[in-house]
């Protein structure tokens, strides 16, 4: 044999176990579990609306499908309702009031959905209660409200929710940006005995803060999962899952799933071991797109065993 060709077959032969242990620690096809995926409902059961009017500004009470069911959104009715269809985790949004309690509601304002105005923060718990939760759907531009009058009293505390469903799994979300809503729910939840039962996310700044007081409860934010993501990007090819993703949870759609090391069922597998869950949310959408009909888990990936997020648990739950 000539001596270049000599010289030229240990790289190669190195370049070939090289390439085939990187396939063999990162084929997720080897990987199987004997978990189920778990389903988790967004908000409850909740109205749905046509996306495709939907813009930055939308109301989306104010663009609803007409009405299959009567629940609210963010209610303890619509929770308990997708407990019973079928959701294994239910998630929910809290906002600090006036008089710092952390009342269960998602919009900016009150003006879209409800009989109020101004914002969560502007008003006491007490007078929050009295707001008609359901005043402002509509499912016809305005012509017929369904369920107007229907809403009064029904927006809750996260205390309430907490002790409502003690023994459920509960996504909580932090949805303004205030380190004192961070502060807020883990100084709400540090006395709870089902704090491993509950996870939380959120804007950035109000996550740090529930996570320097709390850092035992599963959290995370868009900059908490940037963070994991990159540095897992940089080490996962070895095997190696980095301290920070560790106890957190990821929102991954499929689309950025691919480009992960393992994806998706090593991955997944990987992120269990290190105390952390993914959810997979539908392409197209933001963060929080769902799953939202049965020939949607077609495109969930084989032997899949993260989570599905879902606005629609009652066709997909049960």
């Amino acid at each position: 044999m000539p001596k270049i060709a000599r010289r030229l077959r240990i790289p190669l032969v190195v370049l070939v176990v090289v390439v085939g242990g990187l396939w063999l620690g990162n084929n997720s096809t080897l990987v199987t579990s004997a978990d189920e995926p778990f389903l988790m409902a967004h908000r409850g059961l909740a109205q749905t609306f046509d996306v495709a009017r939907v813009q930055i500004d939308t109301c989306t009470a104010q663009v609803i499908h007409a009405p299959e069911h009567p629940y609210l959104e963010n209610t303890i009715a619509s929770m308990r309702a997708a407990f019973q269809a079928g959701a294994d985790v239910v998630e929910f949004d809290v906002k600090l009031t006036r008089d710092q309690q952390l009342a269960v509601f998602h919009d900016a304002t009150l003006e879209c959905r409800t009989d109020g105005t101004g914002t969560v923060g502007e008003h006491t718990m007490d007078e929050l209660r009295k707001l008609d939760v359901g005043y402002g759907y509509t499912a016809d531009g305005g012509a017929t409200h369904p369920f107007r009058g229907k809403g009064v009293g029904l927006m809750p505390t996260a205390a309430e929710v907490l002790g409502e469903f003690p023994d459920r799994e509960l996504l909580i979300h932090l949805k303004n940006g205030d380190a004192a809503d961070g502060e807020a729910l883990a100084a709400l939840l540090l006395a709870l005995p089902q704090r491993g039962r509950l996870t939380v996310y959120g804007e950035d700044a109000a996550v740090d803060a529930f996570r320097a007081r709390l850092p035992d409860v599963r959290a995370t934010s868009k900059a908490l999962m940037k963070k994991c993501l990159i540095r897992y990007e940089a080490t996962g090819w070895t095997g190696h899952v980095p301290n920070d993703c560790r106890n957190i949870q990821l929102h991954l759609p499929a689309r950025y799933g691919r480009y992960l090391w393992g994806w998706p069922n090593r991955f997944t597998e990987r992120m269990a071991e290190a105390g952390s869950r993914v959810i997979l949310t539908a392409d197209g959408g933001d963060f929080s797109a769902g799953f939202d009909s049965p020939a949607d888990l077609n495109q969930i990936p084989d032997g899949w065993s993260g989570g599905i997020w879902t606005n629609r648990i009652d066709l997909l739950g049960g």
